[in-house]
């Protein structure tokens, strides 16, 4: 049987890809969120399925670009501009099942039909099941920045893993990066410069796309004086 993980886009894996990102929490679910999750999780949770690659024609029902978002959290700003920008698609991607509950919770309530859900690792998922240019853009906003610099290696934004990301999207497709850490910021911003397949829409740091609502961590961040950095790239 074939081996999917041959989506990979040309060449082997790199061995940053292998360290994780994140650490497993064991939040406290709601009866909200466990309800959530057991009742609506068919209907808007794709199975992880490294035989199948998505078909997003096939999950969402029509032809309309698709935009992931890893670690969306507690989802609240997917699905904002997912009802304020309904001419596409919303794939989220992200580990903990109080975020995935309470963001199904929101899908319900709001009435939304253009968000699927992936609760499985990013990396993984984007190697395994994400094929080569069939995402139009990614969302990712304030990572786990891993302030130690002996964790930096456990950063999203490292070099393995952002010449996957630039492999799954489209052309014209967009890699839109958003943080409060300004090292990470920096680090991220000349790594993308000099990753191939990639260029800067504007001439260092992007000004807030007035679409993205506000996070549960832009806010902190906003208390704690700390300003935020926003990154917007292309695929050529």
């Amino acid at each position: 049987m074939e081996d999917n993980s041959a989506v990979k886009a040309g060449g082997s894996e790199s061995p940053d890809r292998g360290i994780r990102t994140y650490v497993l929490r064991t939040g406290r679910m709601t009866e909200g969120q466990k309800r959530a999750v057991d009742e609506l999780g068919p209907r808007f949770c794709i199975p992880f399925n490294p035989e199948r690659p998505l078909d997003f024609p096939e999950i969402f029902g029509n032809e309309r670009p698709v935009i992931c978002e890893i670690g969306f959290g507690m989802g609240l700003a997917t699905w904002r501009i997912a009802r304020e920008r309904p001419d596409y698609n919303y794939l989220g991607i992200e580990v903990h099942t109080p975020g995935v509950g309470k963001l199904l919770a929101a899908i319900e309530e709001h009435g939304l039909s253009n968000i699927r859900i992936l609760h499985h690792d990013a990396v993984e998922a984007l190697e395994r099941v994400v094929a080569p240019a069939s995402l139009s853009g990614f969302h990712i906003f304030y990572p786990d920045p891993w302030p130690k610099k002996r964790h930096h290696k456990r950063r999203l934004m490292r070099p393995g893993i952002v010449e996957l990301l630039t492999s799954r999207l489209k052309p014209g497709g967009y890699l839109y990066f958003v943080t409060d850490i300004e090292d990470y910021a920096d680090a991220t911003l000349e790594l993308l410069a000099r990753t191939a397949g990639l260029r800067n829409r504007y001439e260092a740091y992007a000004p807030r796309q007035t679409w993205r609502p506000e996070t549960k961590f832009e806010s902190r961040a906003s208390n704690a004086g700390r300003s935020s950095f926003e990154l917007w790239f292309e695929r050529t």
